[in-house]
């Protein structure tokens, strides 16, 4: 119910009074403490199923690592952050139906629209704090997610140390070398028994650099990145011959040309394809930022897919998507004056699994070439924009 002071008098017809803030502060209360038990709610069933499930990887964690419950909450405290990034605007969407309705119910919106004041005026601190909402998930999902990339990739087996992965082969899109290997540690940037098939402008000395252990390293002064071979075995003449060189470039730097930074028995194969570039796009396409994702594309050795152009342009489009999802569902609870909370938990429903199957069959159609990169992200925001303004001029009626 509203607070005393207006249970026995006329409302105040001018928007501009000071009383209005009174109304400001109680919904968005409401709305707020909805929020609140929605995240806390999902958050902790997430976390409860995922652990019984994970339960025998971190007890085998918690052996090597220290104690169980430092383990788990390390552990949930990053994954709680992605989960938000996720259901944030379900949440905005849920928390403000419910609010809507819960005035409804309680006859509060008939009164303070008898005393002149809008269905649109009266929910604009939830709308106001709903966009809030998505802006800080907006800012979570560039600058708090990609810090923990890293820790977002393993799953609970990978958390007891290093842990040898399957290497998927790759060409380097620049110099056409086939970086194969039995397997990647990603914590070490270490690729065991590589194998790198040469091309043909590179086998002056033999089609395949066959070595115990290969390394990752960044671009240092004037030394290329690229990956460092060390425990050479194929070929054995290295340690004498000069580099090899494509298109005027060095690409196979041979000890003879380096010998401040190349010991006997290592080579060093020049690539602008990082390890975690190597081992697959997924998680840099989920947990990096926007403009760690536009350099990935601009790498003239990683050949990426229209996945991961879709995702850039998706990431652009996002927040817009958000406050167009609230916008679609909002209206439909005041446009029908609905006291029903489950009938706005149904329709929160309806709506978000629509908007979501729009979205992601979009996104699915980019990936797969069938639409541009650019119009399958914004192609649901094209779609739904007019269908939510309409929406919403319906609320001031």
């Amino acid at each position: 119910m509203l607070p005393g002071r207006w249970q026995n008098g006329i409302l105040a017809r001018c928007t501009g009074c000071p009383d209005m803030r009174i109304i400001d502060r109680y919904m968005l209360r409401q709305f707020l403490k909805a929020f609140l038990i929605c995240l806390i709610s999902l958050t902790g069933l997430y976390i409860v199923i995922d652990a019984f499930t994970h339960l025998e990887d971190f007890l085998r964690c918690a052996e090597k690592r220290g104690g169980l419950f430092s383990v788990m909450s390390f552990y949930y405290a990053t994954r709680s952050v992605v989960f938000f990034d996720r259901t944030a605007a379900l949440l905005t969407l849920s928390s403000a139906m419910f609010t809507a309705t819960w005035i409804q119910r309680h006859n509060e919106l008939t009164a303070l629209m008898a005393a002149g004041i809008s269905r649109v005026r009266v929910v604009m601190p939830v709308v106001g704090a709903a966009v809030g909402i998505l802006l800080l998930a907006a800012v979570n999902r560039e600058w708090l997610i990609p810090r923990y990339r890293a820790e977002l990739v393993k799953w609970p087996r990978d958390l007891a140390g290093v842990t040898a992965r399957e290497l998927q082969f790759r060409y380097d899109a620049e110099t056409d070398i086939l970086i194969r290997g039995r397997a990647v540690q990603p914590e070490l940037s270490r690729i065991d028994r590589p194998d790198f098939l040469l091309p043909l402008p590179l086998t002056d000395y033999g089609t395949q650099l066959v070595a115990a252990e290969a390394f990752y390293r960044p671009p240092e002064g004037n030394r290329p990145g690229g990956y460092l071979l060390r425990g050479l075995e194929q070929p054995k003449n290295l340690d004498s011959v000069p580099s090899l060189k494509l298109r005027g470039r060095p690409v196979i730097i041979t000890p003879p040309d380096a010998p401040d930074w190349l010991k006997p028995g290592e080579c060093f194969v020049v690539s602008e394809m990082s390890l975690e570039e190597l081992t697959g796009s997924e998680g840099l396409r989920d947990y990096g930022s926007l403009m760690e994702l536009i350099r990935a594309l601009r790498s003239r050795s990683a050949d990426y897919g229209a996945d991961v152009r879709v995702a850039i342009h998706s990431r652009i489009v996002q927040p817009l998507l958000d406050v167009t999802l609230l916008l679609l569902g909002l209206p439909l609870v005041l446009s029908r004056e609905s006291r029903n909370v489950f009938l706005a938990i149904g329709l929160c429903g309806l709506v978000v699994s629509a908007f979501m199957l729009v979205v992601v069959g979009f996104r699915y159609l980019g990936t797969v070439s069938l639409l541009s990169p650019a119009l399958a992200a914004w192609a649901p925001l094209i779609l739904f924009v007019p269908l939510a303004t309409a929406l919403t001029e319906s609320m001031r009626q």
